[in-house]
């Protein structure tokens, strides 16, 4: 399938798209307004007590961003007309159930959407666990519910990580989690042990009259001590795989895509060359590199680590057995000898 069939595919259809004030979100928006003018209406759905709130979020965090530049250049007066046209702001919640959406607008909108895309997500790695799992387990798990009443749903699009294969070695296949299935041999995990846990841990706190310090430690650390039980490094990754054990296990005969990046950092080329949005993972790195105030890092040789990068790969080349010289973006490379240390 070729760009033009992609960007063909978007003509006249309705999207939900969850997640879209992060960082993957308003590139996503941007890029089908950018390059689909006539997709028919992309719904966001936002974290806000009502309308006007969700409204005004995306004109801050979306539309109002240096990346919708070259979008305002190109539809100048008529940029807040075309993006009132296409944009439609819901005012709810992956956590709650139906989104919080009163049931007219639930009804009206179930019978608008062709193609869903769930970006949103918690992505701190040792986020207090219930966060975690409202987020990305029962968030998943509405996501799905609410597709599976979408009268011409054409696709449902989930955002995961590459990473809800744990620490591993070896060939590692492409395959969907299994209700249950866990990374450590010998375990199970029941999703609904793992609800029930998490809402008896806080009525124990509740009921001990914790401190929010306190809860908010406990929490962090009944997640990270989970996720190890059962074989996986992290509260986030955890979460992200039972996410997708749910949609696996509920989707029926929804049209459902997983999709597992790994890293996604700056961009390359289009609509802003080396945007990025806030330091996440190894963005301390890039703009290190770009602001020549990291020389070189330490890596242990004998290994090789593969970055992985949205639209830009980065290339270095060694020097000596301990330096590696600054480079700027090029498209040459995604490989660097060596791995973190």
């Amino acid at each position: 399938m070729d760009a033009d069939m992609v960007v063909g595919y978007f003509g006249g259809k309705s999207m939900l798209i969850t997640g879209s004030t992060g960082f993957l979100g308003k590139v996503l928006v941007e890029k089908i307004l950018r390059v689909q003018p006539d997709v028919k209406k992309l719904f966001l759905l936002v974290r806000a007590p009502d309308i006007e709130s969700a409204k005004l979020r995306i004109q801050t965090e979306v539309t109002g961003r240096e990346i919708f530049l070259v979008l305002k250049e190109k539809h100048g007066m008529g940029f807040d007309d075309f993006i009132e046209e296409k944009i439609c702001p819901l005012a709810g919640d992956i956590m709650y159930e139906n989104f919080g959406l009163d049931t007219a607008n639930l009804r009206e909108l179930s019978k608008d959407i062709d193609i869903i895309v769930n970006i949103a997500a918690t992505t701190n790695f040792s986020e207090r666990y219930d966060v975690a799992f409202d987020a990305n387990v029962l968030g998943a798990k509405h996501v799905c519910a609410f597709a599976r009443k979408c009268t011409k749903l054409k696709m449902l699009l989930h955002v995961s990580t590459a990473y809800v294969a744990g620490e591993q070695e070896g060939l590692i296949l492409e395959k969907p989690f299994l209700m249950g299935e866990t990374l450590k041999e010998g375990t199970h995990l029941d999703i609904e042990s793992e609800l029930n846990l998490i809402r008896e841990t806080r009525r124990e706190l509740k009921a001990n009259c914790s401190l929010e310090k306190a809860e908010r430690r406990t929490m962090k650390e009944l997640g990270l001590k989970r996720a190890r039980q059962f074989g996986w490094p992290n509260t986030y990754v955890f979460t992200k795989a039972m996410g997708e054990m749910l949609l696996g296990h509920l989707r029926g005969e929804l049209p459902v895509v997983i999709l597992r990046p790994s890293i996604i950092t700056s961009i390359l080329k289009e609509p802003l060359p080396g945007w990025m949005e806030g330091i996440r993972t190894i963005d301390a790195v890039v703009i290190g590199y770009a602001k020549q105030t990291l020389p070189f890092f330490l890596v242990d040789l004998s290994l090789i680590m593969d970055v992985v990068i949205k639209f830009a790969y980065y290339k270095v080349t060694q020097i000596n057995a301990r330096t590696y010289p600054v480079r700027y973006p090029t498209v040459l490379d995604n490989r660097f000898r060596g791995t973190w240390w």
